[in-house]
């Protein structure tokens, strides 16, 4: 067999090579995807036991700075009174709680291994945390001058983001 002759098989295997290997990444995208709206779908569910405020009718924002960050929960309608006044009660709670190195209901809701969490429970003493009320809701400033502090903050709330989906987004 010429030269010429062997360069077609070898030029179909090679094409049927990467043609396979598209394939199999598409698959795995799609498991990927599958995987995290299940990821969410679980994250919402767990939320409603934890959270007293309707996920649908508010967002959760979360803005990084270089010495924390900033978590913002709004009423998607700021005349909504009822969703306003549930977001404020329950970010008063979760500031004072986070205060105390009490991250239990994030853990109740991610997981244990949530990133970030760990850090935060045993820095809470180093990380300053206000709670300040806003029109349409309230949020919870995060500061230390802690670099593995703002670390973990980066962390827990790209982890939060990636698990409430379309409720929550970065400021």
């Amino acid at each position: 067999m010429k030269l010429k002759d062997r360069r077609v098989p070898v030029l179909v295997a090679a094409l049927a090579a990467v043609v396979v290997a598209a394939l199999a990444y598409v698959l795995v995208g799609q498991n990927e995807q599958q995987a995290l709206a299940a990821r969410q779908s679980e994250i919402a569910a767990k939320s409603r036991q934890v959270m007293p405020f309707d996920l649908e009718r508010t967002t959760h924002r979360f803005a990084k700075s270089a010495t924390g960050g900033v978590q913002t929960v709004t009423a998607d309608d700021p005349a909504d009174a009822q969703q306003v006044n549930l977001i404020r009660e329950h970010l008063t709670e979760e500031a004072a709680g986070f205060s105390r190195g009490d991250y239990g209901d994030p853990a109740s809701i991610h997981g244990t291994d949530m990133p970030g969490l760990h850090d935060l429970e045993q820095g809470h003493s180093r990380i300053d945390i206000r709670y300040t009320e806003m029109p349409a809701g309230a949020q919870i400033t995060y500061t230390t001058s802690d670099p593995s502090l703002v670390k973990a903050l980066h962390s827990w709330f790209d982890a939060q983001v990636t698990d409430h989906g379309q409720h929550a987004e970065h400021g």
